[in-house]
């Protein structure tokens, strides 16, 4: 049986910007689980390890998990094809992955006609850009990424897998 070709599905039959049309979608349980990591130079890393994981503006962990969560809630507003959606949880997973290596784990679920995966994506990248941000006066030189989706779960098919 012949594979049906992928297409973008925020273009019009024109080719112009559009978003996708899901009022003929059925809602469902959708979940999505993205993870982003935050790489330290080995000085910078000690000492977080040493302050457990304060800075001087205050608990890093704490303040990510705040700003990823207003991300997930507003990606609509961030990314212009993004549906408003209705967020039923949240739950973010911040801890070292290795000795230099924070990782940001976001989990987004809801019931609607549209997945989550955006807002999956936003919160952990955010939940980076505040690590980044509470510990740029240690050093510039922090890394950002892999920001990747882990799995999906609802909608036509599932991707990957969640924890």
């Amino acid at each position: 049986m012949a594979r049906k070709a992928k297409t973008l599905t925020h273009l019009d039959p024109a080719g112009r910007p559009a978003m996708v049309d899901v009022s003929a979608k059925q809602a469902t349980v959708r979940q999505a689980q993205a993870e982003c990591r935050v790489r330290f130079p080995a000085d910078v890393a000690a000492q977080l390890h040493a302050n457990g994981l304060k800075s001087a503006k205050g608990g890093i962990v704490d303040t990510a998990i705040v700003a990823g969560t207003m991300a997930v809630k507003r990606t609509h507003e961030l990314i212009p094809f993004c549906h408003p959606l209705p967020i039923d949880g949240c739950r973010f997973a911040i801890d070292w992955h290795d000795a230099r290596t924070l990782r940001i784990d976001c989990t987004v679920k809801t019931v609607h006609r549209t997945g989550v995966e955006m807002e999956a994506l936003a919160g952990a990248t955010v939940a980076a850009l505040t690590v980044y941000d509470m510990c740029k006066a240690l050093s510039h030189a922090i890394v950002l990424g892999p920001a990747r989706l882990l799995g999906k779960r609802g909608g036509k098919r599932d991707v990957g897998s969640l924890a």
